[in-house]
Formats: structure tokens, C-alpha cells, sequence
């Protein structure tokens, strides 16, 4: 039986539509490994010109704020859709009980294009993009490395301080950093017991430079950044891994960079013309995809500063969204809904 028809005798494709909240989405069990692997294999099968997926397109209808359209198809996977994400920094404080981030994916039949589900993405998105991060870890960073930091405390940083150390793996400090203590010490709360690292509330930007070997960093994505971390705080031999474009480090620091990396070399371009660098992209020696299939060496020795810079990409979505429908299927999760009534 082919995949196709192994959905169509559980879903009757074209007339029913599988809608998955964002707890059925974690009730179908996809682990941070799965996830993981996942991720590394949609980076590849990107940077190797194995799947479709045109830079993302947005909305901007609040400063700071953000609403992508992310379509992209993986033959290899039969995985197609769209992801639609929006991120609204000032939610916090205008919006109190609503989530900064918040995304939703269609996920098609790629034969017929009908939509096969309607499912929560926020989750998906929240554990790909650590993954983004960790794959550039597991590629690009000294592998001996003891020390990890975090700027930013919020979703994005408690999921990449839990994860960290499935590629990490022989770290014993991991230091964090935010504007709001509070969210450190929440995130201290929530994540230590998940690692085996000691979790230090750092109490500057400097402070986690100067510490850690290296460096994630989540903060919210501006059109004109106000760095605040200087150059001269930055050591050759570290790794900084970034997925809010060029928000926290002075410019020199991407220029410096022996080895600099993005996920999609055309969505950053096209960032670049929507005025998210407005000091210019530095040299682009690969993507970071392209490192893992071996197509370019990444790190070569432990002296090299390396910068990898990903914003994270549909493919990693789809990859993933493929899993989660595939298994809430089998275990019969989720609502089905009707589509289509029309007989012609």
C-alpha cells in the first residue's frame, strides 16, 4: 500500500480534513530526537536542492512584528504545505495572556493538493528551531566544549537549554541571559531539572561572552538592532549560533567570523532587502545544511570563530508535520471535519 493510500483509509482525502490542536499535536508522542533528526534531514535535503521551498514572505502590521507565509514540499518525505507564523514581541505587555508566537500549518496531499489537516504548529516551531540550533552545534562547535550560553529566556531559550545537551554533550555550565530576571529565573525553574549542566543567571550580556564556548541567542528580531554585544568581548574558538538574524552582536563580530553560516542563503538575501541588516550580510561561506551533507568542512580547527545565523525554514516544518499527521492518524487523534459536499 503507498502512503497515499494508506491515508485515504483513515481519512477520507477531499471530503474530511484532520484538524490537530496543539495538544493533540503533543499528545502523538514526536520526541526532541525525532525532531532532531528531522530537522537535520530537511536542512540537507534543502542545502542539496532536494525540496522546494521559496524564501518566506510576511506582514509587518506592528513594529518589531512579524506574520510569515512558509510553503515548501520534500519529494523524498511526500511531505507539502504551508506554515503560517506570526511573532508579536509587545504581546507581553498589550496581551498578557496571549502568546508572543503562534503558528498554524496546512498540510496537503501532494498529489491531488487538497488539504489533508489543519494543525497547531506552535509547538513544532518551538522544539524545529533549537534543533536549527543544535545541528549547527553538532557541525560547527568545538565538540570538547564545557560551557553553553543563552541570550534570551523566553520559549525559544528554555527549549534550546533542554535540548542542548543531546549534541553538547560534555557541558557543566550553561549560563542564560535576559532584560527581565524574571524570565531567567523561570527558566532556571523549568530547565534544570532537565539537564545535567549547572544553569548560572548571568548578570550581563558580557558576562555570557566572555564565559561560554558557545553561544545561542533567541532575543525578538529587529529592523534596526541596537546591538549589545561588543566585538572585543568576543574570543576566535567560539560559536555563536543566532536565530534572530544580527540582533545582539556589533557588526564586526559577523565580519570577523572565519566561517559564517545561514540556513537559507535566499531568505537572507531577501531579509537583507526587507532591512534586517542594515550594515550588509558578511561573506556567506555555506549553508549550514550544506555543512552537514559534507559539502563544505565547516569547523577546521578549534581557533576558528564561527557564526551560523539561521531564522529557520519550512522545510523543517514540513518535515516534521508530515510525523505528527502520519501518527495521529494511527492512533486516531485529532477531529475530523468535514471539506468538501460537492459531488462534481
Amino acid at each position: 500500500m503507498n502512503y497515499r493510500d494508506q491515508i485515504q483509509s483513515k481519512l477520507n482525502i477531499g471530503q474530511e480534513l484532520l484538524y490537530l490542536s496543539m495538544q493533540d499535536v503533543i499528545d502523538t508522542g514526536i520526541s526532541v530526537k525525532e525532531v532532531l533528526e528531522l530537522t537535520e534531514q530537511a536542512m540537507v535535503a534543502y542545502s542539496t536542492k532536494k525540496a522546494e521551498m521559496p524564501a518566506k514572505i510576511g506582514l509587518h502590521p506592528q513594529p518589531d512584528s512579524l506574520m510569515h507565509a512558509m510553503p515548501a514540499y520534500l519529494p523524498d518525505q511526500m511531505a507539502c504545505g504551508i506554515k503560517w507564523g506570526s511573532n508579536f514581541p509587545t504581546n507581553r505587555e498589550r496581551f498578557p495572556d496571549l502568546t508572543p508566537t503562534n503558528c498554524q500549518i496546512i498540510y496537503n496531499d501532494y498529489e491531488s493538493g487538497l488539504p489533508l489537516a489543519f494543525l497547531d504548529a506552535t509547538w513544532i516551531t518551538e522544539v524545529r528551531t533549537p534543533a536549527v540550533s543544535l545541528v549547527a552545534a553538532k557541525y560547527l562547535a568545538n565538540p570538547d566544549a564545557t560551557t553553553f550560553g543563552m541570550y534570551g529566556c523566553g520559549i525559544q531559550g528554555k527549549a534550546h537549554v533542554k535540548m542542548i545537551e543531546h549534541v553538547l554533550t560534555k557541558l557543566e555550565k550553561i549560563y542564560v541571559f535576559d532584560v527581565f530576571e524574571k524570565a531567567m529565573d523561570d527558566l532556571i525553574e523549568r530547565c534544570q531539572p532537565h539537564v545535567k549542566a549547572q544553569i548560572i543567571k548571568a548578570s550581563s550580556y558580557e558576562e555570557v561572552a566572555k564565559s561560554c564556548e558557545v553561544i545561542a541567542s533567541a532575543i525578538p528580531i529587529h529592523h534596526h538592532p541596537n546591538p549589545m554585544v561588543k566585538s572585543e568581548w568576543i574570543s576566535n574558538g567560539q560559536t555563536l549560533i543566532a536565530c534572530d538574524c544580527h540582533s545582539v552582536y556589533e557588526d564586526e563580530v559577523y565580519k570577523r567570523a572565519e566561517v559564517y553560516t545561514v540556513d537559507s542563503e535566499e531568505q537572507h538575501r531577501l531579509l537583507e532587502t526587507y532591512g534586517y541588516y542594515p550594515w550588509g550580510l558578511p561573506l556567506i561561506h555555506a549553508e549550514t545544511g550544506a555543512v552537514a551533507a559534507g559539502l563544505h568542512p565547516g569547523r577546521t580547527s578549534k581557533d576558528q570563530l564561527i557564526v551560523s545565523n539561521n531564522v529557520g525554514m519550512a522545510v523543517e516544518d514540513m518535515i516534521v508535520a508530515r510525523k505528527v499527521f502520519d501518527k495521529a492518524l494511527e492512533l486516531e487523534i485529532g477531529l475530523k471535519l468535514p471539506l468538501w459536499n460537492r459531488t462534481n
